[in-house]
């Protein structure tokens, strides 16, 4: 494999034998995803099933009396605020003892379930577990409370995939060491092939699960969008992640920093809408870069590409072409 380092932006330092950079603005390399903020029916239901299910714990829990993230407008028209029933309610939950979330639950009382077919916006996210003994213990614990999901294999990692009961897409997997990831002709190698699930569960040895383990983070995200060129143009050219792989069908991946990919997006949900305010859905996703001048850049970036941004004093909001927000916030 030869590797060619990359373009000279200064913020690049890895070698890197895979990809397309944006043609402007790119991402740093230390650029991470932080938490997802979901809207769900009913807030005690979720928590009960994401504490037992996945095994994550409040990190805190406090009453809202405004509506979910994800509403306000970003150009400044003067749409109406939508009332909430009674008053929101949010928690975010993580690995136990630790501080930073990984999910942030909203309510909305009586949100419609996600339909069979989708809506444009979230496929599903992604929890990284540390290691695959991690995964084979997950797995071994989901055949033990009796909870179905699907498997596959892609090459640079393994994966299970759950709904939450709100029809919400998860994804929980585990890297393969990087040193084994496969590439040709500057894209990755990656691909959907059934699960070997007795090596998995025979990588967790004796070892049972005991709740989301330490060292878990948001890994990625997949979205549904209706047209890729127009979702190329806003998460490539705009917001600065290169393409990995583009040879999927119906599908692209993107990522900064040499990683498989920090976002999926897809065109599978044919025909589908953007989800509405009184269903359960995504209401944003957060990609963390190590400053605010690097957040700014790429708000920047992105407004210069056409989209709708909407600045805060660490970065900044903006939406994809189907409404989708992602939150760029800097750290340092």
């Amino acid at each position: 494999m030869s590797a060619s380092a990359y373009p000279g932006d200064g913020q690049h330092t890895a070698i890197q034998a895979y990809g397309i950079a944006p043609p402007g603005y790119r991402l740093p390399a230390a650029t991470r995803l932080g938490a997802v903020r979901l809207q769900v029916a009913d807030l005690a239901r979720s928590l009960e099933w994401y504490g037992r299910v996945l095994g994550l714990v409040p990190l805190d829990d406090e009453s809202l009396d405004r509506e979910p993230l994800g509403h306000e407008p970003l150009d400044g028209s003067p749409s109406p605020r939508e009332p909430l029933d009674r008053p929101g309610r949010v928690a975010r939950l993580g690995a136990f003892g630790a501080g930073t979330p990984l999910v942030e639950l909203r309510e909305r009382p009586g949100a419609a379930p996600v339909p069979r077919r989708g809506r444009l916006g979230l496929y599903h996210y992604a929890i990284l577990l540390p290691d695959r003994p991690a995964l084979g213990r997950f797995l071994r614990h989901l055949s033990d409370i009796g909870e179905r999901a699907g498997m596959s294999d892609h090459f640079v990692s393994e994966a299970l995939y759950l709904t939450d009961p709100d029809g919400l897409g998860i994804e929980m997997y585990a890297d393969r060491p990087r040193g084994a990831w496969r590439h040709e002709d500057r894209q990755l190698s990656m691909t959907t092939i059934p699960l070997d699930v007795e090596a998995v569960l025979g990588a967790a040895g004796g070892e049972r699960w005991s709740g989301m383990p330490s060292g878990t983070v948001l890994g990625h995200v997949h979205l549904y969008v209706a047209d890729l060129e127009r979702a190329a143009a806003f998460y490539h050219a705009g917001l600065g992640l290169d393409k990995t792989v583009w040879n999927y069908p119906g599908a692209l991946f993107l990522s900064a920093g040499g990683y498989h990919h920090h976002l999926g997006i897809n065109t599978w949900a044919t025909g589908a809408v953007p989800a509405g305010p009184d269903e359960a859905r995504l209401l944003e996703w957060e990609v963390v870069v190590p400053s605010s001048r690097d957040a700014a850049e790429a708000i920047a970036s992105i407004s210069a590409a056409g989209g709708m941004v909407e600045h805060s004093a660490d970065g900044g909001v903006a939406r994809d072409p189907w409404g989708t927000a992602v939150r760029v916030r800097g750290v340092g």
